[in-house]
């Protein structure tokens, strides 16, 4: 994976954001994600997300991640998500307690 993302978080509130959205999404959990921009993609959680270091495109140093979705709708059986524009996730499975 590049370490360049189009927006990273710098404030403790968005990573905290960034870091409740990830106990959110457990591995193999089946789940609707609605972004910021209105669109909708559903699909089944291929591993827990977690924070890391990425430079934005002006060069600045901030916190991101990255969401992979299986699905059989996507290009590639897969579509990886920015997780900073996830504003919901719905739930339609107990993935919650049976992540390994």
């Amino acid at each position: 994976m590049s370490k360049q993302a189009p927006r990273i978080c710098t404030t403790d509130a968005d990573v905290g954001r960034l870091e409740t959205l990830i106990s959110q999404l457990p591995a193999h959990g089946r789940v609707v994600l609605s972004l910021r921009n209105g669109t909708t993609y559903t699909g089944v959680v291929k591993v827990r997300a977690s924070t890391q270091v990425f430079r934005d495109p002006q060069g600045e140093e901030g916190i991101n991640a990255v969401i992979t979705l299986e699905s059989p709708a996507a290009p590639h059986g897969a579509w990886n998500l920015w997780l900073d524009q996830v504003e919901h996730v719905e739930h339609l499975d107990s993935g919650l307690g049976g992540e390994n």
